[in-house]
């Protein structure tokens, strides 16, 4: 029977609750992988109460339910999430190990599932509601796939093979890698779980996880370069089998946790960041001696090679002319007050696809009018969707993902009545200051060794100049093919939660870099592109200088500019920047939209 209410399914959880002598449950937005995105089977927290956010999580007691996210989504949850059922939490504020203790008595059995967190998220937990009594219980089985009749089974979808002229390296070379580190380490394997290694380390993509081009499944790498690849059965082509090798062991994805018990004796590390409970539990029970060391994939898929740099100018050399082409539409449409953020982010979509070898955009389009361009990850859908207004600000945060690399890219731009207006003095000010922060990223220099946290205030120094911030990260990592927001690297504030400010960075890792400033309920502007760590050439440096070189090449809004504002060497940049884009967009321009860009790249 399906169930249509977030309150039915409420009640059913708690009867499945009872049944097994549980006192609650906890609900994250999970896979096995810790992916980013997940699968639609995956998505539990969804279900259960109708938040669509991609970070939070719930908690469900007998008697009482809350659900916690952060910042970026206290505004969606209100309107997603009733709250007669659940009650509000905000992290880091409030924390999960608090909440339980208020409601919860001595004695209660809260269960999770070992497959959906990761060991050191579980400790921490259990060291928290300890003293109150209170036991964490691994589930065997989920409890909401026991009361979801309808749940989508997993993707059926075949893998398919990442070519060596894209990936620039040998599946068996970075194997080879992977050993070499494993003999260092004194070690027998390494767990390899997330997605987006395994499709690095044996150069195969696939489709199961919406803007992700992964294959489920788990690999364990063995210290003489074999690898053992589990994976549905239908997953694997023939072609596939061959592109992989003797080398590679195919086995059924479910024979994954009984082959961690054949590991008794072995030295095995695990990713903390990846590893879930389960692949512990199972290591331990199995006899094999584990330690939890960063899967050494990460730094080495981080780094791009010259390969990957060229794949990724080329894919962005077409997306840039795809999003060009969609400002310039906008411009034309938006001004009759017709067109809406559904529409908006379906033409550039479209713009996408005929321009290049488009396989899946790389994360939801942020699509934001007016006060709905303050909301920094803001989603549009249905119910939330309004007509982009004239005389007001857009944002459009987007991405594609090509199958020679990943893009993302923001543009801030202003939407003219059709009898022509301006913007005002306050937005043009927070635009000009966003874009010079940007500018001194761009531009930024620094000797090796240094890490994102240390160049993070270059961005924000004009805002704080002005008493204003922004509360999100200024850099991500970004993947060749993969994911959009990839690890190790990230530029933010230091501390307070933000993974990645300590790692170094090094030249082939390519970068976001994107501040913004966002008031509420009125504008929000955002300003990215990516950039690509290069060395730097300097005569007589005492040691190896680094910095940054752009990626993406789609103008910026003159509109928008407070040009009096911007120092010489601040429009110089500019001026270069877009003569770079006019070299690289224009030729793939004609008429009215090679007009629009020859006026949109003309020096300031």
């Amino acid at each position: 029977m399906l169930m249509q209410t977030h309150e039915a399914r409420l009640k059913a959880l708690r009867e499945e609750l009872k049944r097994r002598d549980l006192s609650g449950f906890v609900i994250p937005i999970s896979d096995e992988h810790m992916s980013e995105y997940v699968g639609e089977y995956a998505q539990r927290l969804a279900w259960l109460t109708g938040f669509g956010g991609s970070a939070g999580f719930a908690a469900v007691t007998l008697t009482d339910a809350a659900i916690f996210v952060d910042g970026r989504y206290t505004v969606q949850v209100k309107d997603q999430v009733d709250e007669n059922l659940f009650e509000y939490r905000s992290i880091p504020s409030d924390s999960l190990g608090d909440w339980l203790k208020e409601v919860s008595e001595s004695g209660a059995k809260i269960a999770y599932d070992p497959w959906l967190h990761t060991w050191n998220w579980i400790a921490g937990l259990e060291k928290a509601v300890e003293p109150a009594g209170i036991t964490m219980v691994p589930a065997s089985g989920n409890p909401i796939d026991a009361v979801w009749s309808d749940q989508p089974e997993r993707s059926s979808a075949q893998a398919i093979i990442h070519t060596e002229d894209l990936a620039g390296q040998s599946s068996a070379e970075k194997r080879a890698d992977v050993a070499d580190w494993l003999g260092e380490e004194g070690l027998d394997a390494v767990v390899v779980p997330a997605l987006d290694s395994i499709a690095w380390l044996l150069n195969i993509r696939g489709s199961d996880v919406a803007h992700t081009p992964v294959a489920l499944s788990y690999v364990i790498a063995h210290s003489d370069g074999r690898a053992d690849l589990f994976i549905a059965p239908e997953k694997i082509t023939p072609e596939v089998t061959q592109h992989l090798g003797n080398a590679i062991t195919i086995r059924p994805r479910d024979e994954f946790e009984a082959a961690l018990g054949e590991l008794s004796g072995k030295k095995v590390s695990v990713d903390p960041e990846f590893g879930v409970v389960g692949i512990a539990q199972a290591l331990r029970a199995g006899g094999a001696k584990f330690t939890f060391k960063q899967d050494p994939t990460i730094l080495a898929k981080a780094i791009k090679n010259a390969a990957e740099v060229q794949g990724h100018r080329d894919a962005q050399a077409r997306d840039g002319a795809a999003v060009s082409r969609f400002l310039r539409w906008l411009e034309v449409a938006a001004p009759a007050g017709e067109i809406d953020e559904l529409t908006a982010a379906a033409k550039l979509e479209g713009f996408r696809r005929e321009h290049g070898d488009l396989r899946d955009t790389s994360f939801d389009t942020i699509s934001a009018a007016a006060g709905h361009a303050a909301l920094p990850h803001y989603k549009v859908d249905e119910e939330s969707n309004i007509t982009i207004p004239p005389g007001s600000i857009y944002l459009v945060d987007s991405g594609g993902q090509y199958p020679a690399g990943t893009t993302d890219i923001t543009r801030t731009v202003w939407i003219d009545t059709s009898e022509g207006s301006e913007p005002t003095s306050e937005m043009k000010d927070r635009f000009t200051r966003v874009l010079k922060g940007h500018i001194q990223i761009d531009r930024a220099v620094f000797p090796q060794g240094t890490c994102g946290g240390q160049i993070d205030a270059l961005a924000r120094q004009y805002l704080w100049e002005a008493g204003v911030d922004y509360a999100h990260g200024t850099g991500h990592g970004v993947g060749s093919f993969l994911g959009v927001h990839e690890g190790p690297q990230r530029i933010a504030k230091p501390g307070g939660g933000q993974a990645g400010t300590a790692q170094e960075l090094f030249a082939g890792m390519i970068l976001s870099n994107e501040p913004g400033y966002y008031k509420s309920g009125a504008f929000g502007i955002r300003i990215e592109n990516l950039v690509l760590t290069v060395e730097q050439d300097i005569d007589d440096a005492e040691g190896r200088y680094l910095g940054f070189e752009p990626l993406t090449f789609v103008p910026i809004s003159r509109r928008l500019i407070e040009k009096s504002l911007l120092t010489d060497s601040e429009i110089k940049w500019l001026d270069i920047y877009h003569k770079k884009v006019r070299a690289i967009v224009a030729p793939q321009l004609e008429g009215d939209d090679l007009v629009w860009l020859e006026r949109e790249t003309a020096e300031l």
